[in-house]
């Protein structure tokens, strides 16, 4: 079975977008509960850093995701595609 790399890298590239949008959101609406449990999440403390977001930070930060993310899908499916290719 082959995957389409390109149409794979767009719906995960999608899909890191959506996330990206939804938890800045989150961080405009809640920002010491998610500086809170950003901090559990990655064992540190993170209160005292604080949040800096702005529009353009949320732009900027969902097209880089969406770009590495999708970038970063296409290449897994080539090499999936290479490897189950190689096996028959």
């Amino acid at each position: 079975m082959n995957i389409n790399a390109n149409k794979f890298a767009i719906a995960v590239g999608s899909a890191f977008l959506i996330v990206w949008v939804i938890c800045s959101l989150l961080v405009m609406v809640m920002p010491v509960s998610m500086s809170n449990m950003t901090g559990h999440m990655l064992h540190t403390q993170w209160e005292p850093m604080g949040w800096h977001i702005s529009l353009i930070g949320v732009l900027f930060g969902g097209i880089l995701w969406a770009v590495v993310s999708g970038a970063t899908a296409w290449l897994a499916a080539r090499i999936y595609n290479s490897l189950s290719h190689n096996e028959t």
